[in-house]
């Protein structure tokens, strides 16, 4: 039993043994193999890889390395300028007297044009192509495209200089240019802005001249730049900052870009927005009504100016001569010169004002007060005369520059004495620039104190010896419009920048030249010279007068200097005049000067018409309200 159930067990035992163990050998003998078989398998699959990745580097270093250059040619990146947008100028109801529009330059390269052409003849005999037939239809092509711009024989001309390089037109229509360049893609172009001048001439004296310079060494800098006027002082604010971007170009031409693939490294900072005092349309008509009387008086030119009579501001500032902007053929130096600001005169009589208001602040004389006044007197070594031949007569301070006697002009001036005179003229303004901003300004000249000869002082009362301009010539009657207190001119206004800020010029520094009841009292005095009245009680400028108003205001004839004698010409003057519309509340002051008129002729012989029609036209579009009362009439000579 025991030996049986020994046995069960270990049949038992043995039952969970399912092979025998030679077996279980070969089994882990087979199981060996099969491992190292995936091993090798896995090693020639690599192997192959390596020899295609091989093969592939090779098939692109040797066979695709020059279109896979290409494609990368085609398409690469460039990095290009933004161009500030220039502010624009605008006058005070924002009425846009120059502003900028985006343009572009066409170039080509014609080194390269050659080369290319050249090498495409030659592989390509057969299709009567080369560098003739091809800038023949581009010459044809872009001159039909801008026939306003250039002409089929001016771009062939171009197309065939011997230089490397040639701009072949400007100022193309963006439009335009990318028709051009799509159809011949050797031609470059390059972004650009003009400058327009709506007006013309409008203004063109005082907003100036911008156009494209690429004088600056650093080609960020290459953009709209003035040359002359506010264009050119005010530049700083209106050029703005230029930015930097990177785009992707196509078929290895940097003109074609690939849009959607700019990066604006730095953006551009707009140009500041320039606002004048002007009114444009008072700019226009003041210049027309100048250029038609300066025609009518046969003048050699004539300047004017149109201010408020309590601020200073600029209304209209013209020169007969001007130039358009827009016009390359006006651009001579004889036309860019702004003339009310940069070209003074010897003004006549219009000056007296000095004396009148000196005398009646010091209390030398009242309007009503009486002076014994000869036809002459004589001032060290020379004799001055009035304009008209008469003995001693009595006249009244106010008959006295009413009548625009330069012996009772004198007569005073010798009371007040030359070093009040000189205070007071100093206080006008006389022989300082206004500093209203705008290029090449003129102090005018008032000889200094030490250098005064005997006779000196009978010549500065009455307007000569001294020069002004005719900013300078208004400013003074300003004063006295604006009960004593001179405000020194200003043509801008404002600059406006590019986030809509708008920043206020700084206000002028005032000065009390006298005080508010010597200047009215003045401009009373200064009524009679438009007195119409049987003589000897009429003024010099009754043509002045504007119905229903009251005018205060001053002729004047300076003598010019005869360019041959060097001595003051019998013929040449400056024809002068300055007034006060209207005298009982001021608004607006009017200075006019004609340079060398025939004094003949009765447009000639005064500026008081003139004066008269620029009052009309102001009163009328600014409905001035009348005056309460005529001005009166007043005794001038006394029988």
């Amino acid at each position: 039993m025991a030996a049986g159930g020994q046995r069960r067990t270990q049949a038992a035992g043995s039952a969970r043994r399912t092979y025998a163990a030679g077996t279980r050998r070969a089994v882990a003998k087979r199981g060996n193999g099969g491992q190292r078989s995936r091993f090798s398998a896995v090693r020639i699959l690599l192997v192959a890889l390596m020899v295609v990745a091989g093969v592939k580097l090779v098939q692109v270093q040797w066979f695709e390395a020059p279109s896979l250059s290409a494609a990368a040619e085609r398409q690469r990146t460039l990095t290009i300028d933004i161009p500030a947008q220039r502010g624009s100028i605008v006058d005070r109801d924002g009425n846009k007297l120059a502003f900028s529009v985006e343009t572009r330059t066409l170039s080509v390269n014609l080194k390269a044009l050659h080369k290319s052409m050249d090498d495409y003849a030659k592989k390509n005999p057969q299709k009567g192509r080369n560098f003739e037939t091809e800038v023949t239809g581009a010459a044809r092509y872009i001159a039909a495209k801008l026939p306003n711009l250039t002409t089929e024989p001016e771009q062939l001309a171009l197309l065939h200089k011997p230089q490397s390089f040639t701009y072949l037109v400007h100022d193309v229509e963006p439009s335009v240019a990318a028709d051009i360049v799509k159809k011949y893609p050797w031609i470059s172009v390059e972004k650009r802005a003009k400058r327009e001048y709506p007006g013309d001439t409008l203004a063109s004296n005082i907003v100036g001249l911008a156009n494209w310079r690429m004088d600056d060494p650093e080609v960020s800098k290459h953009n709209l730049h003035g040359v002359i006027g506010l264009e050119k002082t005010r530049d700083g604010a209106l050029a703005g900052t230029p930015g930097r971007e990177i785009v992707n170009t196509q078929n290895g031409n940097d003109n074609l870009y690939l849009p959607g693939t700019e990066h604006v490294l730095q953006s551009a900072v707009a140009g500041s927005d320039l606002e004048l005092t002007l009114d444009s349309d008072v700019q226009y008509e003041l210049q027309r009504q100048l250029s038609d009387y300066v025609a009518q008086s046969n003048a050699k030119g004539g300047q004017a100016v149109i201010m408020d009579a309590k601020t200073g501001e600029v209304y209209g500032l013209a020169d007969a001569k001007t130039f358009n902007p827009n016009d390359p053929a006006t651009l001579q130096d004889e036309l860019l010169n702004d003339r009310p600001v940069t070209t003074p005169y010897e003004p006549g009589s219009v000056n007296k004002v000095v004396t009148a208001t000196a005398a009646i602040d010091s209390g030398i004389a009242s309007p009503t007060s009486t002076l014994q006044v000869p036809g002459s007197i004589k001032i060290a070594d020379r004799t001055v005369h009035d304009a008209w031949v008469h003995g001693t007569q009595t006249f009244t301070t106010t008959g006295v520059f009413a009548k625009s006697s330069n012996v009772g002009t004198l007569e005073l001036a010798q009371q007040i004495g030359p070093d009040r005179y000189l205070d007071t003229l100093k206080k006008f303004g006389i022989g300082q620039k206004t500093g209203i901003g705008l290029p090449g300004e003129s102090a005018g000249f008032v000889p200094p104190r030490n250098q005064w000869s005997a006779s000196t002082f009978g010549n500065l009362p009455i307007g000569q010896g001294l020069s002004m301009t005719v900013l300078q010539m208004a400013g003074m009657y300003q004063a006295i419009a604006n009960d004593g207190l001179r405000v020194p001119p200003r043509i801008v206004k404002a600059e406006k920048k590019p986030d809509g800020t708008v920043v206020p010029e700084p206000a002028p520094k005032p000065e009390q030249v006298v005080s508010p009841q010597t200047a009215k009292t003045v401009r009373d005095m200064l009524r009679a010279v438009m007195q119409n009245a049987k003589s000897p009680n009429a003024g010099t400028a009754p043509s002045a007068a504007l119905e229903g108003y009251q005018i205060s205001g001053k002729t004047g004839t300076g003598q010019q200097i005869d360019p041959r004698t060097k001595a003051y010409s019998q013929s040449l003057a400056n024809i002068t005049f300055a007034g006060i519309l209207p005298a009982d509340q001021p608004r607006f002051v009017v200075g006019i000067r004609l340079d060398a008129p025939d004094t003949t002729l009765p447009a000639g012989h005064s500026a008081g018409p003139l004066f008269h029609s620029i009052a009309s036209y102001l009163a009328q579009r600014y409905q001035i309200p009348v005056s309460g009362a005529a001005s009166p009439v007043v005794p001038l000579v006394l029988p």
